[in-house]
């Protein structure tokens, strides 16, 4: 059984758009279960307490967690984050997103362990950091709110300026081969590239429904 992280609560951020995607991404089903649900899982074998942040909490009361609604009306993972460090009982939280399916605890446990000396734990792929996998000091509150009241949305350009320890692509990959917990089902060729046939079926089957019950 995984030990819970200290001082740290788990967010999940589900208040993006959806645009791109012809249903709703976090419940779209991996290995027979919704994203929401894997992620909720996982979160709460690592977190003593656990938020979702979402303008949509009509889809989300099912499953106990505490829903939070944006605290300011500027949308974006940013004012996300700042709800959740504003709510939050911890001095630390861990973001992630809806639509990510393969979150991996091992890595998530690693990185609380870098969180000495530091304001922000992020991962780096593909040389660009990794802000919604990542831990935030409560410290972070002041400037956080800040930024979100200029309009500054840009999460990358945020870490810029605050001491961040960044996980390396090699250390990432000893834990999580592939680096899968960066996976985003944004639209539907990511669902045809990262998930199996299986899912990829019941996906095709629920944005057929979707199309009838439209019509």
């Amino acid at each position: 059984m995984t030990a819970l992280i200290k001082d740290c609560t788990g967010a999940i951020l589900a208040g993006g758009e959806n645009t791109r995607m012809p249903v709703l991404k976090s419940f779209i089903d991996v290995g027979g279960q919704k994203i929401i649900e894997r992620n909720i899982k996982i979160t709460r074998q690592l977190f003593k307490e656990v938020f979702i942040v979402t303008n949509q909490p009509e889809y989300y009361s099912y499953l106990g967690v505490t829903l939070l609604g944006d605290v300011y009306d500027t949308r974006g993972p940013m004012t996300g984050i700042f709800t959740a460090l504003l709510n939050s009982s911890s001095n630390w939280l861990f973001v992630s997103a809806c639509d990510m399916p393969f979150l991996n605890k091992e890595l998530i446990a690693y990185m609380a362990l870098k969180r000495d000396n530091v304001d922000i734990v992020a991962p780096v792929t593909n040389d660009k950091p990794e802000p919604l996998f990542a831990f935030y000091s409560r410290r972070l509150l002041g400037a956080m709110e800040e930024a979100v009241l200029a309009g500054r949305k840009s999460l990358r350009g945020f870490l810029a300026n605050y001491r961040v320890k960044y996980i390396t692509t090699r250390e990432i990959e000893t834990m999580d081969p592939g680096a899968l917990s960066f996976v985003n089902l944004n639209e539907p060729a990511d669902v045809d590239v990262f998930l199996k046939d299986r899912d990829r079926m019941d996906f095709k089957r629920k944005v057929e429904r979707r199309g009838i019950c439209s019509v």
